[in-house]
């Protein structure tokens, strides 16, 4: 479980993993998966489709993702959220701010 990261080059994407729970305990890792990486460079594709679960502590980290990389919602993409996860996506109007695939 955790916060793992790679890049694609074929797709110009810095993929980010989140598996079990998505929560402050990830923080660090899921900063540190992107802080080296300029904006503008690579697309940001955060893959939840093993995560089990996600806090108010993780949309926040969401949220500092999208300031990293200048606040378009085009440049980043969550991708493989399960009903649940989507569910608090949603309520939390991320879909507004976010591409959810």
């Amino acid at each position: 479980m955790g916060v793992t990261s790679r890049i694609d080059t074929d797709q110009r994407s810095l993929i980010i993993a989140v598996e079990g729970r998505f929560d402050f305990s990830q923080h660090r890792d899921f900063r540190n998966a992107y802080q080296n990486v300029a904006p503008g460079s690579l697309r940001f594709i955060v893959d939840l489709s093993r995560a089990t679960y996600l806090d108010s502590s993780a949309l926040g980290m969401l949220l500092l993702l999208r300031e990293h990389v200048g606040g378009r919602p085009d440049n980043i993409c969550i991708t493989g959220t399960n009903e649940d996860v989507r569910r608090v996506l949603k309520i939390a109007n991320f879909d507004k701010l976010f591409t959810i695939d």
